[in-house]
């Protein structure tokens, strides 16, 4: 039997999922990059994971990071947070990029986050981090479905 990759991808694009942008420092200073590969892993401690694909020009500097912040992006922010697909240093207004990893205080939520541990994961790899703090405010989370943007209609 042959696997269809194709249908592979198609199947995933079932679920739909939240959109999020890591942030982190490498040598030339604040990187981002989109990802909707975030999920939680452990509650004590408390860790979740991401998984960037090893085919990015931006893998390595994340996988090397110490710390990084994983962004819930709100349905509003689409498009500031889309930026970061072609451009990982496409940080706007909102954005602080000091010293340490970048961050946007107005994001739905921030986990903020050390390296715990990276793991081989075929073509991506997964990365787990340890939330060192976390920031959440109310809003409607930019959502991911076959290959879509939107928000979440609940059922009257």
């Amino acid at each position: 039997m042959t696997f269809d990759a194709g249908a592979f991808r198609d199947a995933l694009g079932r679920f739909p999922t939240g959109v999020t942008v890591v942030t982190c420092r490498d040598a030339e200073g604040p990187l981002a990059i989109v990802a909707n590969s975030f999920a939680s892993v452990s509650l004590d401690p408390p860790l979740v994971l991401w998984s960037p694909a090893k085919a990015s020009r931006r893998h390595d500097a994340f996988v090397a990071a110490p710390r990084f912040s994983i962004h819930v992006i709100a349905a509003d922010d689409k498009d500031e947070a889309l930026a970061f697909v072609r451009d990982g240093r496409a940080f706007g207004p909102g954005w602080e990029t000091g010293e340490d990893v970048p961050v946007h205080p107005g994001t739905l939520a921030r986990f903020d986050c050390a390296r715990h541990a990276a793991h081989d994961g075929g073509d991506h790899t997964i990365v787990v981090g340890l939330v060192t703090d976390i920031h959440a405010r109310d809003g409607d989370a930019l959502i991911f479905d076959r290959g879509r943007y939107g928000r979440f209609a609940p059922e009257p």
